[in-house]
């Protein structure tokens, strides 16, 4: 009896075990990675705003020359002259019956167009230039930050499956146990043993259909994150997945100390670039604003020309005649916008928006420090727990040897031998479990670090 309840208590710790079942193409961890990056719409919508924002400054860089330059044309018809004194055309004007002939119609075209060049405007021009140009570092570095998140996201799947290949294996290992328990207490019960009778019997059948509900839960949580990750790496119909390596090994990493991880974050993590950046367009903008205070000087450009048949253009100066004409003005001048109590506001609004871009760099710089900190101490508190389990496991798997030699020389306890063997169960899935938190944490310390990236393209993945 104490033997059967052994068997029973092993299996359900066992199964009590959580088991994250994930999926993914047969594919290394490397592989993973890459492969999300380059399919990932979260990363393809950051970079369609970097397009924006490189469009944005070419408009900006447009207008440095010609900013204000338009052309306009008109097409109708005109009236020709009735000159019925026959005056000769250059005196036109000066006849009173010379009148408009709508009898005699013809095709009128006008076109007219005007240009304004700025020369000094104390710096709109440049500064709102370099506010577009930073705002590409600002965009670029918020899709680096999308690229580290699904990077780090792959990984953690990776390693998810890995875990749930692991405690599979574990799992059909406890499936034999019951088994063994059932064929076991069905020959004692054959012989008449007296310490087993139907209850242990009905004990391990009841074991048995919870055991059958824990592998169905397993292999639809599989499916299930199977059906996620195919979503993720927007796999084909139909197709299935696979890590390329099954066994749950700690990365080789080598902690560095903690200042240089920190030291690599403020260097490489696209937050601080981010926020440099937008400083850099905040300041800009600033100046921009500014400049409304002063007069622009700019040089304009305005002509037109338009013409009908049957018209006839009079020299004198003081004379025109709107269907026949040509003119071609060109000059400089100054703009200045006058309502300097917009211009205050417009001001005080930039440098508040700057000052909040400062306060914002500053708190992500100390959360940054905070988070590598923390990855930091995290990746030492996993890397003890895998020591303290593989410790534990060696001394279970030594226990378990010297309970089968014992068995097997039939001076051993079945009790005894039950026990190391539940226990070198357990003591194996909490070792899995463990490696998986270390990864894990080894890819969050070189995320937050900002350093997961340039390990994939490097091909080391672990490591500075």
């Amino acid at each position: 009896m104490a033997k059967i309840k052994t068997i029973l208590f092993l299996f359900l710790s066992f199964c009590s075990v959580q088991v994250k079942a994930q999926d993914t193409l047969v594919v290394s961890l490397s592989d993973a990675i890459i492969r999300s990056l380059e399919i990932s719409p979260e990363v393809r919508a950051k970079a369609a705003k970097v397009d924006y924002s490189s469009a944005r400054y070419n408009l900006a860089s447009a207008s440095r020359f010609l900013p204000d330059f338009t052309a306009t044309s008109a097409h109708s018809t005109a009236p020709a002259l009735d000159n019925p004194n026959n005056t000769p055309v250059d005196r036109l004007y000066l006849d009173p019956d010379v009148r408009n002939d709508w009898n005699d119609l013809s095709m009128f075209n006008r076109i007219e167009f005007s240009a304004i060049q700025p020369i000094w405007t104390w710096g709109e021009v440049d500064q709102s230039i370099a506010a577009a140009k930073a705002g590409i570092a600002v965009d670029e570095a918020i899709e680096l930050g999308t690229s580290h998140q699904v990077a780090e996201r792959a990984a953690q799947l990776y390693y998810t499956l890995q875990l749930t290949e692991a405690l599979a294996r574990l799992t059909s290992e406890a499936g034999d146990i019951v088994d063994k328990a059932k064929t076991e207490i069905n020959r004692l019960l054959q012989e008449g043993d007296e310490g087993v009778d139907d209850a242990d019997l009905f004990q391990v059948q009841i074991t048995e259909q919870e055991f059958l509900q824990r592998v169905v839960e397993a292999d639809e949580s599989r499916k299930t994150a199977r059906a996620a990750l195919t979503r993720l790496l927007f796999l084909e119909d139909g197709q299935t997945a696979a890590v390329s390596s099954v066994l749950l090994e700690p990365l080789p990493f080598e902690p560095q100390p903690l200042v240089n991880y920190q030291e690599l974050a403020l260097k490489n993590r696209p937050e601080l670039q981010q926020a440099g950046a937008g400083l850099a367009a905040r300041s800009a903008l600033v100046k921009v604003a500014r400049s409304n205070w002063y007069p622009k000087f700019v040089m304009g450009l305005t002509g037109k020309w338009s013409y009908a048949a049957g018209r006839e253009r009079q020299p004198n100066p003081y004379v025109g005649d709107a269907f026949l004409s040509r003119s071609l003005q060109i000059g400089f001048g100054f703009r200045q916008n006058l309502n300097f109590g917009q211009t205050r506001a417009k001001v005080a609004q930039a440098r508040a928006e700057e000052s909040e871009v400062q306060f914002q760099a500053e708190a992500a710089r100390q959360l940054i420090l905070f988070e590598v900190e923390e990855a930091y101490r995290n990746v030492l508190i996993t890397f003890a727990a895998v020591s303290s389990r593989e410790q534990a496991l060696q001394i279970s798997k030594e226990w378990l040897r010297l309970e089968q030699v014992n068995f097997d020389l039939e001076i051993g306890d079945t009790e005894n031998l039950v026990k190391a063997v539940r226990d070198n169960l357990s003591l194996r899935a909490s070792r899995h479990e463990a490696v998986y938190k270390y990864n894990v944490a080894v890819i969050k310390l070189m995320s937050k670090s900002g350093i997961l990236l340039a390990s994939v393209q490097d091909g080391t993945i672990v490591g500075l």
